[in-house]
């Protein structure tokens, strides 16, 4: 008995984990976008979430990656994903991640992204959310504070994709360090606001 039980469950778990992977499949046939595409969109969607940010912050771009989507059986799919960074360098004190934070959430579910988790940390707090196109956006706050933005597409047509224009960084620098270097009256303050 307990074995049949056991069969039928996961038999429905098989049905259903196949019906969830042919409707991600689907979406991404009527969408019918590529990668430069989504490219594009994740550098708007970290554009909008900058001038949300008030008072603004100091950001650059981060290192930018693309792969191939593969299926359960690690085949490749003809898609492709594609994941931009920001990484902000105005100083965002301790006493302050937690209004940045604050901030950035509210301006995502303003947008209607889904908040989908949080991760509560003295030392490194972060925020995660999907946006209703399906792109992964999340901020996270790393060593000495960094804060970092993070934008990753769902499984598009794969197609080249050009890098967003970065400036060089000196190595030597608090920035090449990954360090923010930026002080501003509000964000780098040592007590919490109001």
């Amino acid at each position: 008995m307990k074995y049949r039980a056991l069969a039928t469950a996961l038999a429905a778990l098989a049905v259903t984990g196949c019906s969830v992977i042919e409707d991600a499949h689907a979406q991404g046939e009527t969408t019918k976008l590529n990668m430069q595409e989504v490219a594009d969109r994740a550098e708007q969607i970290l554009d909008d979430t900058l001038k949300a940010v008030r008072p603004g912050v100091e950001a650059g771009r981060g290192p930018s990656s693309d792969s191939a989507c593969t299926d359960v059986k690690n085949d490749g799919t003809g898609t492709g994903t594609v994941t931009r960074r920001r990484y902000v360098t105005t100083i965002v004190s301790a006493a302050r991640r937690g209004n940045f934070l604050g901030v950035v959430e509210r301006s995502w579910k303003t947008a209607g992204y889904e908040i989908t988790g949080v991760r509560e940390s003295k030392e490194r707090p972060a925020v995660f959310a999907s946006t209703t196109e399906d792109f992964r956006v999340s901020l996270e706050f790393g060593y000495k504070g960094q804060a970092f933005f993070t934008v990753t597409s769902p499984c598009v047509t794969q197609s080249k994709v050009t890098e967003a224009p970065r400036e060089p960084v000196d190595p030597d620098s608090p920035v090449g360090k990954g360090l923010p270097y930026v002080h501003s009256g509000f964000w780098s303050a040592a007590t919490p606001a109001s």
